[in-house]
C-alpha cells in the first residue's frame, strides 16, 4: 500500500480530484450567495442540525450595517404655563408711550418657553386691543402686545375658554382672536363662527400629531349672542367625551384645557376630579387645568383602556396683580411634559403616552403694584416673600400630593 499511495501518478491525480471538489463547493456557496467570511472560524462553518450538509454561516457585513438600529420613537415636548390676567395695574405697567411692552416681565421665564417644542398659555383676559378702550375687573379688554410679548417668549397655542371671554362682548373676542392669527399662534376654546368651532386644532411636531380642546364651565353670566354659541366652547360632560374622542381619530394625543373649580381653592373638587376621569377615558392624554388663580397638585388619572392620563388640576396664575390673604395667587407654575409615541407591544396597546414630567414653580414679583416680573420661586428672598423657603417647601409637598415623582425644578 505504501508503494501504491506513494506513486507520484497516483499523488498527482488524487490531488486533482480534491481540488475539483473543493472549487465545486465553493462555486455552489458562491451561486447562494452566502460565502463564509474570509477568517471563518472551523465552528462557524460547522454542521447544524438542520440535516447532513447545512452550513451555519455568519451574514454579510452589509447585510448586518442595513438592518442597524430601530427608528427612535418620535417625542414632543411641551410647556404650559395658567392664567394670564392683565389687571390694569400691569398693562399700565407696561405701557410705553402709546404702546405697551410685556416683555421685560416675562424675560426671566423665556427660555422654558421658547425651548419647548410646543408652549401654551391660557389668555384669561380678552386681549381685544386698545382701540376699543381698555379695562380690568370685572370687564376686562387687554392690550394686543400682550400676545405679541407672548409670541416673542416661544407662545405656539392660546386656550381662550374662560369666564371674561365675554366680557367685553363679541366684538373683543372675534378681535382677539384676529390678533392671535395675525401672530401665527392657534387658538382654541373660542370660534369665528360655525366652521371655525368644527376645526380640529392640530400642531404637529416631530411627526406627532397633537390635537388642543378646551372648555369654560360658563362666562359670568353673559350669554353668547343668538344662534352663536360657537363663540365660547362650554363644558358639557356629552359633548365633551364626543370631541376628545373624535379628535382622537384624527391626532395621536389630545390635550384638553378645562376651566373650572373654585378660585383660590388649593384643592380641586369632586365636580374637577370627574370631568378630568371623563376626559381620561375619552381619550385625552393630557389635562390642564385653570381658573382656581392659585397650584392645584397634579394626579395620574387611569383611562380605563391600559393606559395613564396627566392631570394637573390648577396651574395658577402667570402673570395678574391678585393679592388675596397669602402667597399663592401670586404663585404659578410652567408644566413640561414629554409625550413619546410608542409602538404596540405585548399587553400594551402602544400610542403616545407622558414619558416625564416637572413643574417650575414661578412668582410674579412686583412692589407697589409696579415693576412686575415673573421669575422662578427658587430665586425669591426672604425680604421680598416672608416664609420663602418654608413656602418652596411646602409646595413642593403639594403638587406632590398624589404624584411624588412629580419633579419640582429650581429654574
Amino acid at each position: 500500500m505504501k508503494q501504491i499511495w506513494g506513486s507520484p501518478r497516483l499523488i498527482a491525480i488524487a490531488g486533482a480530484l480534491l481540488l475539483a471538489v473543493v472549487s465545486s463547493s465553493c462555486s455552489t456557496l458562491s451561486r447562494q450567495g452566502k460565502p463564509p467570511a474570509p477568517d471563518a472560524s472551523v465552528h462557524e462553518l460547522q454542521h447544524t442540525g438542520g440535516g447532513t450538509g447545512s452550513l451555519s454561516v455568519p451574514l454579510p457585513e452589509e447585510s448586518m450595517q442595513q438592518a442597524g438600529p430601530p427608528a427612535p420613537e418620535p417625542a414632543v415636548t411641551l410647556a404650559a404655563v395658567g392664567d394670564v390676567l392683565l389687571h390694569r395695574s400691569v398693562y399700565e405697567d407696561a405701557r410705553t408711550g402709546n404702546s405697551f411692552d410685556f416683555r421685560p416681565m416675562l424675560a426671566p421665564v423665556k427660555s422654558m418657553l421658547e425651548t419647548a417644542d410646543i408652549a401654551i398659555a391660557n389668555q384669561e383676559s380678552v386681549t381685544g386691543g386698545a382701540a376699543i378702550g381698555l379695562s380690568d375687573y370685572p370687564a376686562f379688554n387687554s392690550p394686543f402686545e400682550v400676545a405679541d410679548a407672548l409670541r416673542d417668549a416661544g407662545l405656539d397655542l392660546v386656550t381662550m375658554a374662560n369666564n371674561h371671554a365675554l366680557d367685553r362682548g363679541e366684538r373683543a373676542l372675534q378681535r382677539a382672536i384676529a390678533h392671535w392669527r395675525t401672530l401665527g399662534v392657534e387658538y382654541t376654546g373660542a370660534s369665528t363662527d360655525e366652521a371655525d368651532r368644527r376645526r380640529l386644532r392640530i400642531l404637529e411636531k416631530h411627526g406627532l400629531k397633537l390635537a388642543f380642546l378646551a372648555y369654560t364651565y360658563g362666562t359670568n353670566g353673559i350669554l353668547s349672542p343668538p344662534g352663536k354659541e360657537y363663540l365660547v366652547h362650554r363644558l358639557d360632560k356629552e359633548a365633551l367625551k364626543q370631541e376628545v374622542s373624535q379628535a382622537r381619530q384624527s391626532a395621536d394625543a389630545v390635550i384638553v384645557s378645562l376651566h373650572f373649580g373654585n378660585e383660590y381653592q388649593r384643592l380641586p373638587n369632586a365636580g374637577q376630579q370627574e370631568l378630568v376621569r371623563l376626559a381620561a377615558s375619552a381619550g385625552a392624554v393630557l389635562i390642564l387645568g385653570h381658573h382656581p388663580h392659585v397650584l392645584q397638585p397634579a394626579e395620574w388619572v387611569d383611562d380605563g383602556h391600559g393606559s395613564r392620563s396627566l392631570a394637573v388640576y390648577s396651574l395658577g396664575n402667570f402673570i395678574a396683580a391678585q393679592k388675596q390673604p397669602g402667597p399663592y395667587t401670586r404663585i404659578g407654575g410652567i408644566l413640561q411634559a414629554k409625550l413619546r409615541k410608542k409602538a404596540a407591544s405585548g399587553d400594551s396597546p402602544g400610542g403616545v403616552t407622558v414619558e416625564h414630567a416637572s413643574i417650575m414653580p414661578t412668582y410674579i414679583r412686583f412692589s407697589d403694584w409696579r415693576g412686575y416680573r415673573v421669575v422662578p420661586l427658587a430665586s425669591v428672598e426672604e425680604h421680598e416673600l416672608k416664609g420663602a423657603s418654608s413656602i418652596r417647601d411646602e409646595l413642593r409637598q403639594h403638587m406632590r400630593r398624589w404624584m411624588p415623582e412629580l419633579e419640582i425644578l429650581d429654574r
